[in-house]
């Protein structure tokens, strides 16, 4: 080759890897999709790849074989409102000053960026389809209205309206009322209804449906997408195909202990239970059946979107996040429902996929206030406000990496507040600030099911002072907004 073709070879070359730069480079700053799924009151103990095999969740494990899978990720309060609203602040209970059914918005001011609001405000698209805010279930569902919602926070919202209890097909309501004056039949109780019908008949059928088209249409442009799915809250309905992998005649219940609430104080034993919802064996059995069967369908939704992800070509620059606002009993203790601070109540499943990221899972302690901080991060958005949320971006690089080493969750029933205070060893329950309402102590290690407290034993009283005090520093530093803006270690 002479030198004049060899100097035009060698421009040509540099002219390339220029141009392979300059597309890297590209790629490198473009904003990544967040898609942000989060089921309404799941508990992991019905979520196959955890560690219940009885359930059947393929699409939301076919999403855990791909990310992180955290082990110990804890709500901040086990009921829809105040954990929604905490998580989407990023602000504990206390410094939102919601315990009941509002966004938040009304107590940590305008000023305040919602996590959604901050992408809206560095350029993504954001939308919400259905609950991600507080809505009520089932009223606003049927209604298709915004509940509680925060419309600083989006460009767009829609809502999925659904017939819920009232959906025509075969219905059995598998509990007592328990509430008096409410409606035996629907509302905030265990109705079951094996319906008729697709998946379109009912609101999370409608929401996947809607969030794939929304993907489909803002393809092109960065985009946070909230999607709100309302299984397997109460009622528990869905298409009558996902109730027959569950015929509840082959439903075991959990483990009963008797005397199990003699060494619990009063406040401990949950609102809704086996004994004052009055329920037979066979109630309880088909209570579990159709929870499973209600998560079966609300897995196929979120199957649907992750294929339209897919289908786009977007999985390759789009963050996702499945998780739910808090657990759920399905009769351990005897206990129904949320708003107990057990393990089955305030755990919740949390996965976090990243574009690139080998899959792995976390036993770290980690918090649904951390999301905030964590995905802003990703994303290389700047959080101004002082939220008491924890990036837990190392451990997203390093699953032995410890974000927390404890989680904080309260709920408040009757006007008065119980904390949670979960550490490796210890699951530590005080009810009210001086624990004059009671104690719990759990030896996680050795009682995971809880089912001995230990906390009025002379052995343990140096371990209930040692906690008790931990509990009271961690109220402090919330209510001065005095928290640790890095991990522990």
């Amino acid at each position: 080759m002479n030198t004049q073709l060899r100097r035009i070879a060698l421009f040509a070359t540099y002219l390339l890897c220029l141009s392979l730069s300059v597309e890297t480079m590209a790629q490198k700053s473009k904003k990544p999709n967040i898609l942000f799924i989060i089921s309404d009151d799941l508990t992991t103990t019905a979520v196959s790849s955890y560690e219940n095999a009885a359930g059947y969740t393929p699409n939301i494990d076919q999403l855990a074989e791909e990310g992180t899978r955290f082990t110990r990720a804890y709500c901040q309060y086990p009921v829809c409102g105040p954990s929604r609203a905490s998580m989407m602040s990023g602000y504990y209970p206390h410094a939102t000053g919601t315990f009941g059914y509002l966004s938040g918005r009304e107590n940590i001011g305008p000023d305040k960026k919602m996590w959604p609001q901050l992408f809206k405000e560095n350029g993504w698209f954001t939308a919400r389809v259905s609950k991600i805010f507080h809505m009520g279930v089932p009223i606003d569902i049927e209604k298709g209205s915004n509940g509680t919602d925060d419309e600083a926070s989006w460009n767009e919202r829609y809502n999925s309206q659904g017939p819920e209890w009232t959906a025509d097909g075969e219905a059995e309501l598998v509990q007592n009322n328990p509430f008096g004056l409410l409606p035996r039949k629907g509302g905030n109780v265990m109705t079951i209804v094996k319906a008729d019908g697709d998946d379109l008949v009912h609101s999370d059928g409608k929401t996947a449906e809607k969030a794939s088209s929304l993907i489909r249409a803002h393809k092109d442009e960065p985009f946070f997408l909230a999607v709100g799915l309302v299984r397997p809250h109460v009622p528990f309905v869905a298409p009558k195909p996902y109730f027959d992998r569950f015929p509840y005649e082959q439903v075991v219940l959990p483990p009963k202990v008797k005397g199990d609430w003699d060494d619990i104080p009063e406040r401990g034993i949950n609102y809704v239970t086996t004994l004052n919802a009055k329920m037979t064996e066979e109630q309880q059995k088909k209570a579990i059946a159709a929870y499973y069967a209600s998560v079966s369908y609300m897995d196929a939704q979120v199957g649907k979107i992750l294929n339209t992800l897919k289908e786009e070509g977007l999985e390759d620059n789009t963050i996702v996040i499945f998780t739910s606002d808090h657990g759920f009993h399905l009769g351990e203790h005897d206990f129904w429902m949320k708003v107990s601070l057990k393990e089955e109540s305030v755990r919740v499943p949390l996965i976090v996929k990243i574009p690139g990221k080998k899959a792995q899972v976390s036993d770290s302690f980690v918090e649904l206030i951390d999301l905030y901080p964590t995905i802003a991060e990703l994303a290389g958005v700047k959080v101004k406000d002082n939220i008491q949320g924890i990036s837990f971006v190392p451990t997203l690089e390093d699953p032995n990496f410890k974000t927390r080493d404890m989680a904080f969750s309260v709920n408040r029933w009757g006007g008065k507040h119980a904390f949670l205070l979960r550490n490796d060893k210890w699951a530590f329950t005080l009810y009210n600030e001086d624990g004059s309402d009671g104690v719990e102590l759990f030896d996680m290690e050795h009682d995971p099911k809880q089912f001995n407290n230990l906390a009025n034993f002379p052995a343990y009283q140096d371990i209930v002072a040692q906690l008790k005090e931990e509990v009271s520093k961690k109220l402090v530093a919330i209510r001065n907004n005095d928290l640790p803006a890095k991990p522990a270690k």
